[in-house]
Order: structure tokens, then C-alpha cells, then sequence
């Protein structure tokens, strides 16, 4: 009897560690399990290479955008219709090569990936000399992971994990891989794992690896971030998360590599405490939710226009709710979903204090609009979520969302939780902090499709139309350039080998 509740404990861990498909798409799985032709080649005669994982995969994506801001255009920004080029078509490429090894006690990774960029007109805009034609979401070759794993826990309730490697908590929601960038996300880290029947914790420090085209990638040293996040079982049909991060920046993290393709952050000391309550997948029957409180206390260097040159104290805190009901009986087990995710804004910036959410190191992709121009940043969003699969290797989507700005004292943030206008506005396009606009920032429909061609091959199309809402229309109107909607297309390939 204690055995099978130890095991009944250790599923429901699993089932709270394992991602999940609730709140956002997920492609569908392949017709059946597919380790790899070469792996798949090599275990066929001798099942002691089991232990070996030798493979890849390989990603081609092509993205149109109209209406969105092109770094290093002159005057180019988010939804502004005249004067300025808004539109930029390019075809993004990624290859990822991975050698594993896995024993009783111990297990190591070593994975390289290059990422390619064609025909972006985007420049990689913190680099020295912009580069054009690259864009910021390419890294022609380098180390994306490369760990080792000490453990068993089956045997032991302690494992170390140390290395190159990619973390992902919440599904992604504050820490994810970023893994539908071109180059994604890995933190240099170390990662203890404890587990048993009653709870499992990743105690672990990092710091964020900077990308660099050109240049072998190392991690900020002067932006560590660190730890726990625990998981437990003991609310019968849910699963409870407890985490708490620091996020500790210097005033050297921002100049800490001389090429970054994407902003290193100002000086910042960020404390995150939350919670999170999940039911298990099918406990309730048809229905599903989570709910997420999450606090943050600290200082941190502002930014904005009028804002002090020293560090502020930092209050912020940001609250989610999402909820669904799956159709199982029904043609294509439809899902439908609602969600409403908010993030505090700073009401005044001259105030000594800072009160914006810090997104940390998100995923905002499966989040916040598949078109990625917003971020969990002084915002209301108000989401709805249809999703189904009418045939086993077919998932699709329609979702909608409606944005109001948290507090019109604040910026606008961009996917990247960048303030749009920065320390001032852009001159000539009304962004920055404008406490006399509607809050209502606008609306967006999205669209996704996936399908499993073969155990090996995926193909996915999306397509997102943000319609720009009162704020943008009067921001564009004070500036006299007119304001425009926002159109996004992608059609992704995946090719597992």
C-alpha cells in the first residue's frame, strides 16, 4: 500500500511537471512516437543504445509583417501608417544538433544550433555598427546547451544539474526557453532538484546567455538569476506551485557584451514571489482552470522620461485567472477558454518608486497575442480561446484578446518589455507616457493551424490582425502620421531527424 501511494505521488509530480496545452496552442503530436533515424537506426539491433540520443531538427519559418515598427528604419513603429516603412518579409532558419548519453546515475547533453536569417530589414540594433539583412534573430552557429545531470530519482531524492541549459517554469509564463525565437533562451546554471511522494523543488543560480552573431555566446556576468520553484501534489485533483526569484542586475549588465542582438537590462534588484493552483488534466471532469498571484518587491533604474537617475523602490505584482471546458463528446473535442491576465503599471514616474511588472524571462508568445506586440506589463487582457482537433494530426485555433493599459501614466510595452518610446517618445510618433489617452490600447484576432505530416514533419500557418484600439489612434493623431492596424502571416516547417 505505501508503494502504490509513493507512486500514486510521483504521477501526479509528473502530471504537474509536464506541459500542458490549456492555455495556449500546441501542435499536434506526431501519428506515432519518433526518437530519430538515427536513433532509431542504432537501437534497432542493440537496445543498450537506448542509453545514447543522437539526433536533431530542423526549422524553417517564413514571417510577413505590416504595420510593425522595423529596428534601425527611420521613423518606423508599431501601427504608424504614413511616413515611415512598416512592412518586412523574411525566412528564418534553425538547425539544432544534440548528442545525449543517459545511465543509472547520470546522464550529459551536448547540443550546438545555428540560426539564419534572410532578407530582414530589421537591424540588430544594440550592436555597435547595425547590421541589416541578418536581423536580430541571427546567430550563425553556436552552443545552445551542454549539461550534466547527476542522479536518480528513483533511488535518491537529490539530482545536480549544471551547465548550458534551458529552463521552463509556469509553462513559460516568467521563465521559458523562448523557443519560438530563431535562437531561443539558455541560462548558464546550476540546478538542484529535490523530490519526493510529497513535493518536488528546483533550487538552482543562473545567469541568461547573451546571443551574439559572430562571437561565441557567454553569459551576462553582471545579471544573476536565481531561485526555487516547488511543485506539490497535496490538494487532492490539483497541483500546487510555490516559487520565489531574484533577479540582480548591475550597472554593468547593460554594457556587459559589446554585440548583444537584443537589450541587456538596466541595474535592477527584482524579488518574485508567487503561487499557483492548477487542476490536474481531467480531475474536474470537462472543466480545467489555473489562477496565478504573483508579487514582486526590490529597486530598479528607470528608464522613462522625468524618471530619477538613481534606483527606485520597486512594488509590483500581476494576477491571471484562466479557465475551460473540453467538448470530449463532441466532433473534434473543442475547447473553449477564457483567461484574463493583468500586470501593474506605475501610475507616477517622478514618484520614487517603481510599480510596473518585471516579466523576467517569458515566453510571451503563447500568451499575449500570437502577433507579439504585447507582454505582461501594465495591462488588462481579456482572452478567449477555441481550439480543437478535428483529426488526430490536426490542432487548430482561434483566439481573441482585448487590451486596456493598466495605468495611462505608463508606457506601452512591447513583446520584449521594452517601454515603446523608451526614455522619451520617438519624435513624430506620440509614444511615451500619455496620461490623457483613452487606455483602451486595442484588440487582436489570431489564427493557428498545425499538422502532423509524417512522424517526422510538421507544418504550421498562423495568421494575427491586431486592430489598433482609441490610445493608438490618438497617439498617431497628436503626431499627425495616422494610425494603422497591425497584420502578421508565418508558415512554419519542423523536420525532426
Amino acid at each position: 500500500m505505501k508503494l502504490e501511494q509513493n507512486t500514486l505521488h510521483l504521477t501526479a509530480l509528473v502530471l504537474a511537471f509536464a506541459p500542458t496545452a490549456m492555455a495556449q496552442y500546441a501542435p499536434p503530436p506526431p501519428p506515432r512516437p519518433f526518437p530519430g533515424f538515427i536513433n532509431e537506426a542504432l537501437r534497432k539491433n542493440d537496445p543498450y543504445m537506448n542509453q545514447w540520443d543522437i539526433g536533431g531538427a530542423w526549422r524553417m519559418r517564413y514571417e510577413t509583417k505590416d504595420g510593425y515598427g522595423i529596428a534601425g528604419s527611420p521613423g518606423s513603429t508599431d501601427f504608424r501608417s504614413n511616413n515611415a516603412d512598416t512592412s518586412n518579409s523574411y525566412l528564418l532558419s534553425r538547425i539544432r544538433l544534440r548528442l545525449g548519453y543517459t545511465s543509472k546515475w547520470w546522464g550529459a547533453l551536448a547540443e550546438g544550433r545555428s540560426s539564419l536569417v534572410g532578407s530582414d530589414d530589421r537591424a540588430a540594433a544594440t550592436a555597435p555598427v547595425a547590421r541589416f539583412g541578418d536581423g536580430p534573430e541571427s546567430d550563425s552557429i553556436d552552443l545552445h546547451q551542454a549539461w550534466v545531470n547527476i542522479g536518480n530519482h528513483k533511488e535518491f531524492p537529490f539530482s545536480l544539474k549544471v551547465g548550458r541549459q534551458e529552463m521552463n517554469f509556469m509553462e513559460g509564463r516568467l521563465v521559458g526557453d523562448f523557443v519560438w525565437n530563431n535562437i531561443g533562451r539558455v541560462f548558464d546554471a546550476a540546478k538542484l532538484r529535490w523530490q519526493n511522494s510529497l513535493f518536488a523543488a528546483d533550487i538552482f543560480t543562473s545567469r541568461v546567455v547573451i546571443p551574439e552573431d559572430g562571437r561565441f555566446n557567454v553569459s551576462n556576468d553582471y545579471d544573476y538569476f536565481s531561485g526555487f520553484h516547488a511543485v506539490s501534489p497535496v490538494i487532492k485533483n490539483h497541483s500546487l506551485e510555490l516559487y520565489g526569484y531574484s533577479r540582480n542586475a548591475s550597472p554593468f549588465a547593460a554594457s556587459a557584451e559589446p554585440s548583444p542582438q537584443f537589450p541587456q537590462p538596466t541595474a535592477r534588484d527584482i524579488y518574485t514571489m508567487g503561487v499557483r493552483i492548477k487542476s490536474n488534466p481531467g480531475a474536474l471532469g470537462a472543466w480545467d482552470y489555473t489562477l496565478d498571484a504573483i508579487g514582486q518587491l526590490g529597486n530598479y533604474r528607470d528608464t522613462r522620461a522625468g524618471a530619477s537617475t538613481s534606483r527606485l523602490d520597486h512594488e509590483a505584482y500581476a494576477f491571471i485567472a484562466q479557465g475551460g471546458y473540453t467538448f470530449s463528446e463532441t466532433w473534434s473535442t473543442p475547447r473553449l477558454g477564457l483567461e484574463y491576465a493583468h500586470a501593474s503599471g506605475d501610475s507616477n514616474p517622478t514618484d520614487g518608486k517603481h510599480s510596473t511588472f518585471e516579466n523576467l524571462f517569458p515566453t510571451n508568445h503563447k500568451f499575449y497575442g500570437y502577433g507579439d506586440l504585447v507582454s505582461l506589463q501594465n495591462i488588462h487582457d481579456v482572452r478567449t480561446i477555441l481550439q480543437s482537433k478535428p483529426h488526430p494530426q490536426l490542432s487548430l485555433a482561434l483566439e481573441g484578446h482585448l487590451f486596456w493599459l493598466a495605468d495611462t501614466a505608463d508606457n506601452f510595452y512591447n513583446v520584449g518589455g521594452v517601454p515603446r518610446g523608451g526614455v522619451a517618445a520617438t519624435p513624430g510618433t506620440g509614444f511615451g507616457i500619455n496620461p490623457g489617452y483613452s487606455s483602451f490600447v486595442g484588440s487582436e484576432l489570431d489564427f493557428v493551424a498545425g499538422y502532423a505530416v509524417t512522424r517526422y514533419a510538421q507544418l504550421e500557418l498562423g495568421y494575427s490582425r491586431f486592430f489598433a484600439g482609441d490610445y493608438i489612434d490618438q497617439t498617431y493623431t497628436a503626431a499627425t502620421h495616422g494610425s494603422r492596424d497591425a497584420n502578421f502571416f508565418y508558415l512554419q516547417m519542423n523536420l525532426n531527424f
